[in-house]
């Protein structure tokens, strides 16, 4: 579940194969697609080395000898395509990074590298505040208003533990840790536990239904806008879910906890 534009190459294979369905005739994103095509197949079937895919980085190399000079996305995603082969099925990384420095060198001003160091200028900054946020760190503060119209901050909460809690109904590893965090709601909420939800959903009828349906009782700040969320941004989120276990003056005391590690730490949190 990454983040808008960081890709792996499985997902990148299957999505471009699709995307170049209506592409027109000559242009190379047709061959490409073909060349998409066998690669996903030879993943699927367990060739992870380069001696395995061989033919396969002939293919990238021939297609792009067959369009030298040609300073278009089209050219520049059949370079991007091998370094991702390297980078993320092969793992050869100093190989990868030659391939993308040769990418930004030779396609530099085509929108296709434009939108990656876009990219790329964004994931340094949000693990910036993410190096930022870790235990003992003052949470930054925000006020808002939730799903409901209700005011919503962390400092509303001063003195109580507060779980700020990143998430999306449509994020399977975030559904699936949900039913320890209701319990963890239900066993420590009167003592005072409480849970900060931001969504990253971008349908508002269908995260209220989720949460009428899941009994998740607590706030959530909503503004529909996905990954853009201003919340996800302003901290830097790159994955979900994201959690971050604050104590009753702000600070973060944990991130991330889940299953019985959640528990242990809320409890360890209201004992003091």
């Amino acid at each position: 579940m990454k983040s808008f534009i960081q890709l792996i190459i499985v997902a990148t294979l299957i999505l471009l194969s699709g995307q170049f369905a209506s592409a027109a005739s000559g242009d190379p994103t047709n061959e490409l697609q073909s060349l998409v095509a066998k690669v996903r197949t030879d993943i699927q079937s367990g060739k992870k080395t380069e001696a395995a895919l061989a033919d396969d980085l002939k293919q990238f190399d021939a297609l792009l000898a067959e369009h030298k000079g040609e300073k278009t996305d089209g050219v520049a995603k059949i370079l991007y395509m091998k370094a991702m082969l390297y980078a993320e099925v092969i793992g050869d990384s100093t190989k990868a990074d030659a391939l993308m420095k040769q990418l930004k060198a030779d396609f530099g001003n085509t929108p296709f590298v434009a939108q990656l160091q876009e990219a790329e200028t964004r994931q340094a900054e949000a693990k910036k505040i993410q190096d930022s946020l870790k235990t003992g760190a003052t949470f930054p503060d925000f006020h808002e208003t939730d799903v409901n119209g209700k005011p919503i901050s962390i400092s509303g909460y001063k003195g109580k533990v507060v779980l700020v809690d990143f998430w999306a109904t449509w994020c399977g590893p975030c559904r699936g840790e949900l039913p320890n965090v209701l319990a963890v709601y239900k066993k420590y909420h009167a003592k005072g536990f409480e849970i900060v939800g931001v969504s990253l959903d971008e349908d508002k009828a269908t995260l209220q239904k989720f949460l009428q349906q899941n009994g998740m009782t607590w706030q959530q700040y909503f503004d529909g806008k996905g990954w853009e969320n201003k919340l996800a941004v302003k901290y830097g989120i790159q994955s979900i879910p994201a959690t971050f276990l604050l104590d009753g003056s702000g600070k973060i005391i944990g991130s991330d906890l889940r299953g019985p590690l959640l528990d242990s730490a809320v409890a360890t949190a209201l004992g003091k």
